[in-house]
């Protein structure tokens, strides 16, 4: 029997994209439309961005940029908002886990990057996110005594429950969706996670005071706004970070303030 190529190729799609496209920092950018075909349902949305890289590649024409790494959802750098989403309509993913098989054949596929003032476009897709690292950074140090014979940290008891919410809180991998989710730009998701996967932890008690009020200070230096507890970064975030954490950044940086 002759193999049916149509019955094969029945699950393909042909996709119509419209992406944002921009040369650099200072250029006027655009949405430019593209079509692509033969998209099969189980690729990522990455692997379709590579199969429209390839068309463009054979047409002479300059490729999307686009930021990726892992692939596996754990860097955070494939930062995209896709149909108004960020990561797109998927929960729980970053936009590499994001599959073809949520969007249907002749579906119009809306593509941009990351909006917030504080996360300026390099090119096209992708965004400059020191910000976040500069956050981090000015959170300092974990101080240690390391006089004599260095404590083993699995030595020092922790509460369970503290132990389960600081690790929940570094899941966090700072790809930004609660940034370019919230209606200010608010980075206090990221933030508080930062600030609460230390805080909860007896190790990160030294340096609490000033880790909290140099984090929220930077944050505000970045340009980042405030949150107005709408919860729409809580629902994008692909780590599922909860808005308790902003809560228990608030108990620090007012306990900090307090003391200062």
């Amino acid at each position: 029997m002759a193999f049916d190529f149509k019955t094969f190729n029945r699950n393909n799609m042909k996709l119509n994209l419209k992406i944002w496209r921009q040369e650099n920092a200072k250029a006027a950018g655009k949405m430019v439309d593209y079509t692509v075909d033969h998209i099969e349902p189980d690729m990522s949305f990455l692997e379709m961005l590579d199969i429209l890289n390839d068309q463009l590649i054979v047409k002479g024409q300059d490729t999307v940029a686009f930021d990726h790494d892992c692939r596996e959802g754990i860097c955070g750098m494939c930062s995209l908002y896709i149909n108004g989403e960020a990561h797109g309509p998927d929960r729980l993913v970053t936009t590499c886990q994001l599959h073809m098989r949520k969007f249907k054949d002749g579906d119009t596929i809306y593509i941009e990057p990351f909006r917030a003032k504080a996360f300026p476009v390099i090119k096209d897709l992708v965004v400059d996110r020191s910000a976040f690292d500069k956050i981090q950074q000015s959170g300092g140090f974990v101080s240690v005594n390391t006089s004599g014979n260095t404590i083993d940290a699995n030595s020092i008891p922790i509460p369970k429950a503290d132990a389960d919410r600081a690790f929940d809180a570094a899941t966090c991998i700072g790809c930004g969706a609660c940034v370019a989710t919230c209606k200010n730009s608010s980075a206090m998701l990221f933030v508080s996670a930062k600030v609460s996967q230390f805080a909860l932890l007896p190790q990160g008690k030294v340096e609490a005071t000033d880790r909290v009020m140099n984090m929220v200070s930077q944050m505000d230096a970045e340009g980042f706004g405030n949150c107005t507890n709408t919860g729409a970064c809580e629902v994008e975030c692909p780590k599922g970070i909860s808005l308790d954490y902003i809560a228990q950044m608030n108990r620090e940086y007012l306990a900090a303030s307090l003391k200062g």
